[in-house]
């Protein structure tokens, strides 16, 4: 990874990779006890779905996961901490996040995961991560960006442990 003020890079060369980081990124979160909003931003077929089945699984979720895209929503509310998916990409107009309850996913310790966070802009939280997946060569760069001081010190966690930290990779060594 390289350390670029508040975010990190990394290159995930497989679906393997990519679901690695978010089995990782769960580990952070169950060992801090508490919830965390994160923002899942790339175009179709980056890897959204994938990082969030690994976060999934990394929870101890057994089943399938797969992307919310009709129904909004996807509770895991026998994970710890409760998580929830979303996938935003088919919603018309951000104020019919109002009229399920939006607001009520982010309160306590939740763990919510934003697929398209910008069609509900308006109307989410700040999110204290920010993860953006694009196509690069044969694999995935990923760019996790840090927007408070909670998604700072988990970043920071998976700076010492993510995917790709070793010879040969971004900020390997």
């Amino acid at each position: 990874m390289t350390i670029m003020g508040n975010e990190r890079r990394l290159f995930l060369e497989n679906e393997g990779e990519t679901e690695q980081l978010g089995r990782e990124l769960a580990r952070r979160v169950a060992d801090s006890g508490r919830g965390l909003t994160v923002f899942l931003d790339g175009d179709l077929g980056m890897g959204k779905t994938t990082l969030s089945r690994g976060i999934m699984r990394g929870l101890g979720h057994q089943g399938a996961v797969k992307s919310p895209t009709y129904t909004l929503v996807e509770p895991y509310e026998h994970l710890a901490p409760p998580t929830y998916h979303f996938d935003l990409y088919r919603l018309g107009d951000p104020e019919e996040l109002e009229y399920m309850g939006i607001r009520d996913y982010f309160a306590g310790d939740n763990l919510c995961l934003i697929e398209w966070p910008e069609r509900g802009q308006g109307l989410l939280p700040e999110p204290d991560l920010e993860i953006h997946l694009e196509r690069r060569d044969h694999g995935r760069s990923v760019v996790i960006r840090a927007r408070t001081d909670r998604g700072a010190h988990l970043m920071n966690e998976l700076e010492r442990v993510g995917p790709g930290h070793g010879p040969g990779h971004d900020g390997g060594g």
